[in-house]
C-alpha cells in the first residue's frame, strides 16, 4: 500500500526524490507498461505542486497519441512538430515554456494552462513518447524541474524494454 509522507514539510527536491523512489518501487512490483505509466502519472499529480495536467503522449505510427494522464480530458492526437508536445518530439529534446500564449502554434487543450514542460522519452534509440506537464501559472517550471523530471523519465526509459 502507498503511504504518502507529509508533503507540505518537504522541500521541492525532497518531493522529487520521494517521487522518484516511489516510481522505482512501483516498477519493482509491477511489470505492465500501461499500469506503470498510469501510476507514474498519478505520482506526478500527487508530488508536483501547482500543476493542472500531467501525462504522456506515446508515439504510434508517426502520431503522438494520448496515453495515461491526470487532469481534464486532453487532445487525443498530436502531429509531430505541432504544438509544444509535437515540437518536443520532433526535436527530441526537452522544452520549457514559461507562457504558452507566447508559443507560436500552441495547441490549447485546456485554456487554464499557462506554462508547460515536455520531456522526450526514448526506448533504446527510438522516440517512445513525451511526458507533458501543464500548470495554470506562468513561468511555473525551471531547471530544477527539468533536472528531476529527466531523472524520473530515465527510470522509465531504463525499464521500458523490460515491461510488457
Amino acid at each position: 500500500m502507498f503511504k504518502l509522507p507529509a508533503l507540505e514539510k518537504m522541500t521541492r527536491e525532497q518531493r522529487y526524490d520521494y517521487m522518484i523512489l516511489s516510481l522505482k518501487n512501483q516498477i519493482e512490483i509491477e511489470q505492465d507498461e500501461l499500469a506503470v505509466l498510469a501510476n507514474s502519472a498519478a505520482l506526478l499529480e500527487v508530488f508536483l505542486e501547482r500543476i493542472n495536467w500531467a501525462g504522456y503522449y506515446l508515439l504510434k505510427d508517426g502520431m503522438l497519441v494520448l496515453g495515461p494522464f491526470q487532469g481534464l480530458p486532453a487532445c487525443t492526437r498530436i502531429e509531430m512538430g505541432k504544438g509544444i508536445v509535437g515540437k518536443c518530439a520532433e526535436n527530441k529534446e526537452s522544452i520549457l515554456v514559461p507562457d504558452v500564449y507566447a508559443f507560436e502554434g500552441h495547441i490549447f487543450c485546456d485554456a487554464n494552462s499557462r506554462s508547460e514542460i515536455c520531456i522526450p522519452i526514448f526506448q533504446g534509440e527510438q522516440l517512445y513518447g513525451i511526458l507533458d506537464i501543464d500548470s495554470p501559472e506562468e513561468d511555473r517550471f525551471d531547471d530544477i524541474d527539468e533536472k528531476y523530471l529527466k531523472k524520473f523519465i530515465k527510470i522509465l526509459e531504463d525499464n521500458l524494454l523490460d515491461l510488457k
